[in-house]
């Protein structure tokens, strides 16, 4: 599960018991405010007639996939920089509320392992620049490896870069997957870039719900996704302080659409639970 430590209380995300994930085709309705909510990519036929009508064609999917869910992860960039034509085709397709977060490219967290990334690093933030013009730009993804050990005095060089400093507003997101991060020193060095520690959760993995930023970023990835209580226990975790500052939550894309139907739940969910709260 999913603990957060605030001082002396620990409060926890529900359980990953594992049991089958009921798929839900819910409207999400007015979205929330500050809940970006979707998948890692939309570019798959086998979610029809589970998420996409089944007329749509393929090229209209992101315009389709942009009406019911409010963010995408785009996994590309792990492997190849956007030409800037096909990202502003991407940013024409959705509405002026919809945001894209984007993994850093794997010459940065894998390749160079964070050192001389200046060059890299550059090249990543100006390939984004339609996004960021749409307004539409959400958190940049690190995804370290996982035999990638804690070095926070690695960690606070990086997030020194001049290229950052030219852009303080980046929402920068870090997902750790050697236990040796998670640490008070590492939680320090994140605050002082207001960079969010990236919560994720899988088969194998899970990180500790520590907020580090002004905004937070999930990754749920538990395979065969989540149960119809489980979307309304995140619901009712989450809609108290999305009132307060963004969220970006993304559920795991798979050949079935549970992730999709999952991210469209958690929408209509909090959206009800917001409204419940305001009765």
């Amino acid at each position: 599960m999913f603990c957060v430590s605030e001082q002396h209380s620990e409060s926890c995300l529900p359980a990953a018991s594992n049991p089958e994930s009921t798929q839900i085709a819910a409207s999400p309705g007015p979205p929330s405010a500050n809940l970006f909510v979707g998948t890692s990519g939309w570019a798959y036929p086998t979610w029809k007639p589970g998420f996409y009508a089944a007329g749509v064609p393929a090229r209209s999917f992101l315009h389709f996939y942009a009406r019911q869910l409010t963010s995408v992860e785009v996994n590309y960039t792990f492997r190849a920089l956007p030409k800037p034509a096909q990202l502003q085709s991407w940013t024409d397709a959705t509405p002026p509320d919809f945001r894209f977060s984007f993994k850093a490219p794997q010459r940065i967290t894998h390749f160079q392992r964070l050192r001389n990334s200046h060059a890299s690093l550059s090249e990543f933030i100006a390939s984004l620049a339609p996004a960021l013009v749409a307004k539409k730009l959400g958190p940049l993804l690190f995804q370290l490896p996982p035999n990638f050990a804690a070095d926070t005095a690695l960690l606070s060089s990086f997030l020194d870069d001049p290229i950052l400093a030219t852009h303080p507003h980046l929402q920068l997101a870090f997902e750790f997957r050697h236990h040796g991060w998670f640490t008070a020193t590492t939680y320090a060095v994140l605050r002082r870039r207001n960079a969010a520690l990236c919560v994720a959760e899988s088969a194998d993995f899970i990180t500790p719900d520590v907020a580090t930023a002004d905004f937070r970023f999930y990754r749920l990835r538990r395979s065969g996704g989540y149960t119809t209580a489980e979307i309304h226990a995140f619901a009712q975790r989450f809609a108290p302080h999305t009132q307060h500052s963004p969220h970006y939550i993304y559920f795991k894309h798979e050949d079935q659409p549970t992730g999709a139907l999952n991210a469209a739940a958690l929408l209509a969910a909090t959206a009800a639970s917001n409204s419940e709260a305001r009765a």
